[in-house]
């Protein structure tokens, strides 16, 4: 897993696809088995093991499509979006709105994809326990263990839904928001040129992560 611990802090541009396959290859910790909040990350824990596994090998279009279903499950992209933006959002048009949806999710799916790119025995690891932080959402702690023995700990907050429990921001190291840094991105680039330049602003970094296989 090529995730130097600077990217690993801004890891949470977001998630992955698909069932991990058996064969004692990276090992999943399982919480407890149900609908609760830690279901979807063990889905998405499981789905970055076999993203991992497959590799660079692989053409990146093609683990894209491996991850993008878990992304579109485990998390709510749209308001994971909406909070980045801010109050901005009623603003823009449908139009640019429907821009953003669409760029955001392949930036999402790409980040993951880019970050996960290779495995080397790591371990996932999910906390037996969920840290309450208000409003009912809970927090499900997630621990990377490298062979080496570093960690990487990821806090998927989870919140209730009509469709279950879905993630709406990640903390880095347990603590740092990725819809805090976000907010912070987003508003520079809607600053500089509304809602075309964050638009732009992402398909640039899209192109960037998959190194210009995604244009």
């Amino acid at each position: 897993m090529s995730v130097n611990p600077i990217e690993r802090r801004t890891l949470l541009r977001l998630a992955v696809a698909t069932a991990m396959a058996a064969g004692g290859l990276a090992r999943v910790a399982h919480a407890q088995p149900g609908a609760g909040p830690a279901a979807p990350v063990e889905r998405l824990n499981a789905a970055l093991v076999a993203a991992m596994k497959a590799g660079r090998p692989a053409p990146f279009g093609q683990r894209f499509e491996m991850v993008a279903a878990s992304v579109d499950q485990v998390f709510d992209l749209d308001a994971v979006l909406r909070t980045s933006v801010g109050p901005r959002w009623a603003t823009l048009p449908a139009d640019q709105q429907d821009q953003l949806r669409t760029a955001f999710r392949r930036y999402t799916i790409a980040n993951y994809v880019a970050n996960f790119d290779s495995y080397a025995g790591e371990t996932f690891q999910i906390a037996p326990e969920t840290r309450a932080v208000g409003n009912g959402d809970q927090v499900v702690t997630t621990r990377i263990v490298s062979n080496s023995g570093s960690v990487t700990v990821l806090g998927y907050v989870m919140r209730q839904t009509g469709g279950g429990w879905r993630a709406v921001d990640v903390l880095a190291d347990g603590a740092i928001s990725r819809v805090a840094v976000q907010r912070s991105d987003f508003r520079s680039e809607l600053t500089r040129g509304g809602g075309t330049a964050l638009v732009a602003s992402l398909q640039r970094k899209v192109a960037d992560l998959s190194g210009g296989a995604l244009a």
